[in-house]
C-alpha cells in the first residue's frame, strides 16, 4: 500500500517539475479506466497525508489529545490541497460509474439515449410519402416531403441524485472500504432507478408516465386494434413454447401498418424479452440447430410425417433480467421486437459528479472533509410502440 502511494506521489512530483500537472491527472484517469488502479489500492488516510500539505499533522489534529490539550483550538482547513480533492474525486467518480453501469442492468444499454435540453419535448413527425407519392407525371412538379402535423410528446424528466461525504472519521480511522462501499451503493442506486424506469416503459404495466403520447392522446403500448390504439400488437394465448410462437409474434408484428400511409412498417425484430422463468426456453428456441415440423400423413394411413429443417429463429438477442418479473403482473408474458426503435431515454444530463466548495458549513458543523454530489436527469419514453409485440400465455 505504502509503495503505491509513494509511487503516485513521485509521479505527481515529476509532472509538477516538468510543468505538466495535467499529465498526472490524465495518467491517473487512464489507469482507473483500464482498472490498473482501484479505490481500495489507496488508503484514504495515506492519500490525505501524502497530498495535503502537513497532512499527517492535520490528521493528528483531529484528535485533540494528540494535538496538545483539550482547550480552545482553531480548526485546520481540511480541504487544503486541490490535488487530494482531484485524486479522491477521480477515485470516487470511477467507483460510482462502475456501479452505475453494472452489467446486471441489461435494458439501459439497449435503448437509445437521446440528449435533450427540455423537460418533456414535442417531437414533430415526418409523414412517409408512400409508394404513390413517389410518382411524378410528365411536366409536373415533384412532391415535397415536409414536416406534417404528426407529433409525439415525451414525458417530463426527473432529477435523481445522492451525496457522498468524506468525514474526518473516514480519514482518521482509515475507512477506505466503507467509503468505497458507500460510493458503489450511490452508483448502483442511481443505475437501478434508471433500469427500472426503462423496464416499466418496456412492459407498460406499472406507471403511465412513459407511455406513447401521440397527438395529445396517451395510448397504451400494447393492445388490440380498438379506439385510439389503432394497431394490434398483443398476441393472447401465445405462450413461449417453441418456434411457432415466435413465428406468430413475428406475423403480428409484420401486419402492423404505418398510421400515416397505411403501408407496412419496415422493421426487423431483434430482441426477445423474457423473464428469468422463460430464459432457458428462449435459449432453447433461439439456439436450436434444427427443428422438427410435423405434418398430416397420407389420408389412407393417418400417420403424421416429420420433416427436419434448419432453425428459422435466428439473429435474436435474448434480453432477460431478474428485475423483469417483479415489474410485471405475470412472469409468463414475453415481448418481441426492436427495443432501440420502440423506446428511448430522454436525457438532460448523464451521471455527473460534482464536488462541494472548500470551507463549507458542513466542514465545521459536521466534520465533513469533502462532499460529492452524484446526479442524473432524464425519463424513459415510448417513441414507437408499433415496433414491439407482447405475447401472453
Amino acid at each position: 500500500m505504502a509503495i503505491k502511494i509513494q509511487s503516485l506521489r513521485r509521479l505527481y512530483e515529476a509532472a509538477q517539475r516538468d510543468g505538466q500537472p495535467e499529465r498526472f491527472e490524465a495518467d491517473l484517469q487512464e489507469a482507473l479506466d483500464k482498472k490498473q488502479l482501484r479505490f481500495t489500492d489507496f488508503s484514504v488516510r495515506q492519500l490525505f497525508e501524502h497530498f495535503v500539505p502537513n497532512g499527517r499533522e492535520i490528521v493528528d489534529s483531529y484528535n485533540p489529545r494528540i494535538a496538545g490539550g483539550l482547550g480552545l483550538q482553531e480548526t485546520a482547513s481540511v480541504v487544503a490541497s486541490s490535488q487530494f480533492s482531484k485524486i479522491s474525486g477521480q477515485l470516487l467518480y470511477t467507483t460510482v460509474m462502475e456501479a452505475y453501469q453494472d452489467e446486471a442492468f441489461v435494458f439501459t444499454p439497449l435503448v437509445r439515449n437521446i440528449p435533450t435540453q427540455f423537460s418533456g419535448e414535442r417531437i414533430p413527425g415526418i409523414s412517409n410519402l408512400g409508394d404513390e407519392a413517389l410518382v411524378v407525371d410528365e411536366a409536373q412538379p415533384y412532391p415535397r416531403a415536409g414536416v406534417s402535423q404528426t407529433y409525439i410528446d415525451t414525458p417530463a424528466t426527473t432529477k435523481r441524485g445522492l451525496i457522498v461525504e468524506v468525514t474526518k472519521e473516514a480519514v482518521f480511522f482509515d475507512r477506505t472500504g466503507v467509503l468505497e462501499e458507500r460510493c458503489r451503493r450511490v452508483g448502483q442506486s442511481l443505475g437501478l432507478s434508471k433500469e427500472k424506469r426503462i423496464i416499466d416503459a418496456v412492459v407498460d404495466e406499472n406507471v403511465t408516465d412513459h407511455r406513447y403520447n401521440y397527438r395529445g392522446n396517451i395510448i397504451q403500448t400494447y393492445g388490440d386494434n380498438s379506439g385510439t390504439h389503432n394497431w394490434d400488437n398483443l398476441a393472447a394465448t401465445n405462450g413461449l413454447v417453441d418456434w411457432t410462437d415466435v413465428d406468430a409474434a413475428e406475423q403480428l408484428l409484420a401486419g402492423i401498418l404505418d398510421p400515416e400511409t397505411g403501408e407496412p412498417i419496415i422493421l426487423t425484430p431483434r430482441h426477445i424479452v423474457v423473464t428469468r422463468q422463460l430464459l432457458y426456453t428462449a435459449r432453447r428456441i433461439v439456439n436450436a440447430s434444427e427443428i422438427t415440423v410435423t405434418t398430416p400423413g397420407y389420408a389412407t394411413s393417418g400417420n403424421p410425417t416429420e420433416t427436419r429443417a434448419g432453425n428459422p429463429v435466428q439473429n435474436y438477442t435474448i434480453v432477460s433480467s431478474q428485475l423483469l418479473a417483479a415489474r410485471m403482473a405475470t412472469d409468463t408474458s414475453w415481448f418481441l421486437g426492436d427495443l432501440q426503435r420502440a423506446f428511448a431515454y430522454m436525457e438532460n444530463w448523464p451521471l455527473t459528479v460534482v464536488q462541494a466548495p472548500a470551507n463549507s458549513e458542513a466542514e465545521f458543523n459536521l466534520d465533513v472533509v469533502m462532499r460529492f454530489k452524484a446526479s442524473e436527469r432524464g425519463a424513459a419514453a415510448t417513441l414507437e410502440p408499433r415496433a414491439m409485440v407482447k405475447s401472453t400465455a
